[in-house]
C-alpha cells in the first residue's frame, strides 16, 4: 500500500530517532533496517533519507562519523546525541497523543480495525 508521504514526513524523524537509540547505522543500514522492520511498508532512496539525516545533524539530534567497516570500505555512521535522546522522547509522546486520538476520532465513525 501506498501512503500519502505527508504522513510518512510526521513520522520519519521519529522513526530515525528510534533507530538510532538502539547502535549506530550508516545510511545504507538504515533504508535495509526500516524496510525489513516495516515488511517493506517504509522504503526510503538515499535522496529523500540524507537530508533528514542532515537536518537532525544540524539540529544536534545526531552526530555523524567515519568508520572503516570489515571490508575495508569507510562509512559515514550516525549516532544519536543526548538532546537527540530528549527529542526521541518529545516526539514519542506526541505520536502516542496523536495516534490514540486519531483511532479515537476512527472508533467513534464505525471504523472497524479487521
Amino acid at each position: 500500500m501506498q501512503f500519502d508521504k505527508n504522513l510518512l514526513g510526521g513520522a520519519t524523524v521519529l522513526m530515525l530517532l528510534s533507530l538510532l537509540s538502539e547502535g549506530d547505522c550508516y545510511g545504507y543500514q538504515i533504508i535495509r533496517e526500516l524496510a525489513e522492520r516495516s515488511d517493506d511498508t517504509f522504503k526510503f532512496q538515499e535522496g529523500s533519507l540524507y537530508p533528514v539525516l542532515h537536518k537532525m545533524e544540524a539540529n544536534g539530534y545526531v552526530k555523524s562519523y567515519r568508520k572503516e567497516g570489515d571490508n575495508g570500505k569507510v562509512r559515514k555512521y550516525y549516532s544519536i546525541t543526548a538532546a537527540g535522546e530528549r527529542q526521541l522522547a518529545e516526539e514519542q509522546k506526541q505520536w502516542r497523543e496523536f495516534s490514540l486520538s486519531v483511532n479515537k476520532v476512527l472508533g467513534a465513525s464505525g471504523y472497524s480495525f479487521a
